[in-house]
């Protein structure tokens, strides 16, 4: 028997920050979650595979777009079309109800779990292999009971648990994706159990496999990688399972970093920029410059300008993309003990959260954007890095004029 596992396509995913590409890159990106998901088809006619299991977030809202929704009717017919059985859970981002699906009613559809309850199906491949699937799927954004106690004990048959959630954490208040502990799941002596909700791929066990297969498109910087499904193949008379992951996004993310020890020109700036960027594959760069204090403010400004990122994109291989910088400080420029300790005690001073709220209090009324940025962790820390770079321009400022006098 062979299956598919895949979770967290997305569809209709905004990809926000990217709205300065040019209009057919932005729709590339945009139609990547899309085109991931045709691959995965692609993958499972090629492959004749038995099952594909789908668990949860597929849509990036309860409210998914016609197109959307039109776009994943038309891919669930082709396997249904070749007998393909496809079993899918709603995650907490389409957390719909099931009259509310496009998909046209098979035999080789089934939408597993409605209105939250626990439910098992059973299948039988062509071959007469039977197995068992047991799930649930969401109905609103957030459960917060451990849903592990409603899955039934194991059968005879082989059997896939199917669900879209996150392990407990120590704080309760963030247990609101159905939390669930490894040792539950184990307990449970299924199979294969097959998780979404985690976008990075992440085996919690291989003896039984409890698996993450991670989103099938990076959407940002902090989704890096390959992305894709994972293809299964079940010995039917020993019952032993083996996965490998298939890569289907057709754009990666990638993080690079470049140094500097001093002072640079704009175009040899440009020209280690580009030299940092090439990959064979088609990606989306984060580019960090440690040594950010040898820039001055117009370089700094330069390389923050989307526009130069056009142009360096424009130099780069697999039709690449640079869409994001950020800048660090290094340990090249040494400051004297009371310029240390002054330094440090500013940082500190700034950077409490009472006085950066206070700092973003009237910005952050503007829009939920903005509201949502400054609450966000990374967003904080990108602005804690920025501020870093100048105060320490600043000072090696200070310092080339005590040298030179």
């Amino acid at each position: 028997m062979k299956f598919i596992h895949f979770a967290d396509a997305h569809l209709d995913s905004p990809f926000r920050g990217l709205s300065f590409l040019p209009s057919k890159e932005f729709n590339q990106i945009y139609q990547a979650a899309d085109q991931s998901l045709t691959r995965i088809v692609d993958l499972a006619l090629k492959e004749d595979v038995d099952l594909i299991l789908i668990a949860g977030d597929t849509f990036d809202s309860d409210q998914p777009s016609p197109r959307a929704q039109l776009f994943f009717a038309e891919q669930i017919k082709r396997l249904t079309d070749q007998q393909i059985q496809v079993v899918m859970i709603f995650g907490n981002h389409d957390h719909m109800k099931k009259e509310d699906l496009l998909v046209s009613p098979s035999p080789y559809f089934k939408l597993l779990g409605a209105n939250e309850k626990v439910e098992k199906s059973t299948f039988t491949t062509q071959s007469g292999f039977a197995y068992d699937v047991v799930g649930f799927s969401y109905l609103n954004n957030h459960i917060t009971r451990d849903m592990m106690p409603d899955f039934s004990e194991k059968g005879s048959n082989y059997t896939f648990g199917l669900m879209h959630a996150q392990e407990k954490e120590n704080d309760s208040h963030k247990n609101v994706y159905a939390p669930f502990t490894v040792s539950e799941i184990k307990e449970l002596n299924y199979d294969y159990f097959a998780l979404g909700h985690i976008h990075a791929r992440n085996n919690l066990s291989t003896a039984p496999w409890i698996v993450y297969p991670g989103n099938i498109q990076g959407r940002h910087i902090n989704e890096m990688g390959e992305k894709g499904c994972y293809l299964g193949k079940i010995d039917e008379n020993s019952r032993k399972t083996t996965i490998e992951f298939k890569q289907t996004g057709p754009i990666v993310w990638q993080s690079r970093a470049i140094n500097l020890e001093a002072a640079i020109s704009k175009n040899d700036l440009q020209a280690k920029v580009i030299n940092s960027l090439q990959a064979e594959q088609k990606s989306y760069f984060s580019l960090q410059i440690k040594g950010a204090q040898y820039l001055t403010a117009e370089e700094r400004e330069l390389v923050q300008d989307s526009d130069f990122w056009q142009t360096v994109s424009m130099n780069l291989a697999a039709g690449s993309q640079l869409v994001d910088v950020r800048f660090e400080i290094n340990n090249s420029l040494e400051l004297n003990d009371s310029d240390q300790q002054a330094f440090d005690q500013a940082k500190g001073e700034i950077f409490t959260s009472a006085e950066f709220s206070q700092i973003v209090k009237d910005w952050q009324k503007k829009d939920p954007l903005t509201e949502k940025l400054a609450a966000d962790p990374d967003f904080i820390e990108a602005v804690k890095q920025l501020t870093e770079v100048k105060l320490m321009s600043k000072l090696k400022g200070i310092t080339d004029e005590t040298e030179t006098n």
